[in-house]
This record gives structure tokens, C-alpha cells and sequence, in this order.
């Protein structure tokens, strides 16, 4: 088995939609993937790119992919990567392809002086939660993720002109 891990290509975007349509899946959220070709060729290869991705390949084949974006630490005083998503493919569970991805992002935090490494996994996955658990990853269990999205996001921003509207 010969794997590589490489960092993706403006070429690679159709396939880190499948790629982002089949974790969707398996997340049980498969109409939650929306993102268009022209977003994640933007986001990863714009002008003002915000992410990063590497795409893991088995003999050639695409297996699995990352993408992550840089975060800060006010407490550690250094940027930090944000692993936002991290998959392999079935048929490819079992074989290292998750460990190696992770073990290139770990490289690539040292390599940037990186203060962090931090990702969020759905507590149902057993599976994950105990392979990170097996890599030395702590759980940061006294702590939630909070999300705005969509008309709660929207009524958010825009708060302070109704506010004011309203105070006339």
C-alpha cells in the first residue's frame, strides 16, 4: 500500500465535494452539504483563501482528506489549526490513512509554531473518539460549541440598527 498525502489542487475541488458530500453522509446530514464548486475553489485557492486541505491517496486513489483553517490562542499567545473536517473512506478505515492525516497536521503545527491542535467529533461516533483518544487528544468536555447560522445569524447583525430604530 502506498499512500502520500499532498496538499489539494485547484483540480482536486470536484473531488472534495464528493468528498464533503459522503462525510455529510455519514454525519447523517446529507442535505447539509451545500457548498458550490466556485465556493470551495475561492475558500481554498482565492485571493483571500480562508482554508487548507490535503488530500490522502492509497496507491493512487483517493482515501480520505483534511481541511483545516489557522485560529488563535489569546492564552498561548500563537495561531492554532482548527481541523474542520477529516475523512476517510470506508474502504480505507483501519489501513492509517486517518492516523497519517493527522500525523501531518501535527507536523505541520510544529513545523508553524503553532500553540494548538483542536477539532470538534460528534459524540455518537465511538469510533473516533476513541481512535483520538488512542493518539493522546484530550477531551474538552466543560466546554460547548455555540452556532449562529442562517435567520438567528442574520437577526443578530442585525440587532443594533433595530435597536436604534426602535429607541426614535
Amino acid at each position: 500500500m502506498a499512500l502520500s498525502i499532498d496538499p489539494a489542487t485547484p483540480q482536486d475541488v470536484p473531488l472534495i465535494l464528493d468528498l464533503i458530500r459522503e462525510l455529510a453522509e455519514y454525519e447523517r446530514e446529507p442535505d447539509a452539504a451545500q457548498a458550490t464548486p466556485a465556493q470551495i475553489h475561492d475558500a481554498l485557492f482565492g485571493e483571500r483563501s480562508a482554508a487548507e486541505a490535503v488530500i490522502a491517496r492509497v496507491d493512487g486513489e483517493a482515501a480520505g482528506w483534511a481541511l483545516w483553517f489557522q485560529n488563535f490562542s489569546t492564552w498561548t499567545g500563537k495561531p492554532g489549526l482548527w481541523l474542520e473536517d477529516l475523512y476517510v473512506r470506508p474502504q480505507y478505515r483501519r489501513r492509517g490513512v486517518g492516523k497519517a492525516l493527522l500525523t501531518w497536521l501535527a507536523r505541520l503545527c510544529v513545523e508553524r509554531d503553532y500553540g494548538r491542535f483542536e477539532w470538534s467529533v460528534l459524540d455518537w461516533n465511538t469510533a473516533a473518539v476513541e481512535f483520538y483518544r488512542a493518539l493522546g487528544a484530550e477531551a474538552m468536555s466543560e466546554w460547548t460549541t455555540q452556532r449562529l447560522s442562517g435567520e438567528a445569524l442574520r437577526r443578530l447583525a442585525d440587532l443594533d440598527r433595530r435597536e436604534s430604530q426602535e429607541s426614535y
